[in-house]
Order: structure tokens, then sequence, then C-alpha cells
């Protein structure tokens, strides 16, 4: 499978720049296509709460911010992706 298949253009491509191309590129994370046809065809897969809070605690551990925080929160950005390109079909969160 190939990283396109399993994580979107966006993904595939932030993966590709950090593991390929050693090129720096800000800390994240990125949901699987396999999590996303898992919640669509049964709801909330098992065990993906417990994935997300462990990606979440190492962002907020990298970045020296906690998400929620009142005075100084960790910012981040969640984008829409997938396997082909739909520029302007979704919205960045």
């Amino acid at each position: 499978m190939s990283y396109k298949d399993l994580l979107g253009g966006k993904g595939a491509n932030l993966a590709e720049m950090t593991t390929v191309l050693g090129l720096p590129v800000p800390p994240g994370f990125t949901v699987s296509t396999d999590a996303c046809r898992a919640y669509m065809h049964g709801g909330w897969p098992e065990g993906l709460d417990a994935e997300v809070t462990r990606h979440v605690a190492k962002l907020e551990k990298t970045m020296g911010r906690r998400l929620g925080d009142a005075n100084d929160p960790l910012l981040v950005s969640v984008r829409s992706g997938a396997k082909f390109s739909m520029p302007g079909m979704m919205d960045t969160v």
C-alpha cells in the first residue's frame, strides 16, 4: 500500500518530505484512511481515542504547549485529505 493510499495526498506528501527527503516539517500526525473507512462502516473505531490522545500528548510535549490552555494554547490545523486532489472541496478547520 502506498503512502497516498494510507494517508491521503497531503499526509503522503508530508510523510515523503520527512522520511524520504529529510526536509523539516512541523510536528503533527495523520489519521489514516483505514481509520476513516472503519469510522464510515461502523462508527468510531476502538482504540482510536487512545491513539489520538497519545499523538496529541507527544505534540504537546514537543511544542511545550497544551491543547486548550487558556494562556498559551497549542494551536493546530486540522486538514482534510483524499487520495485524489479536489481543491476547494473541503474546508480547513
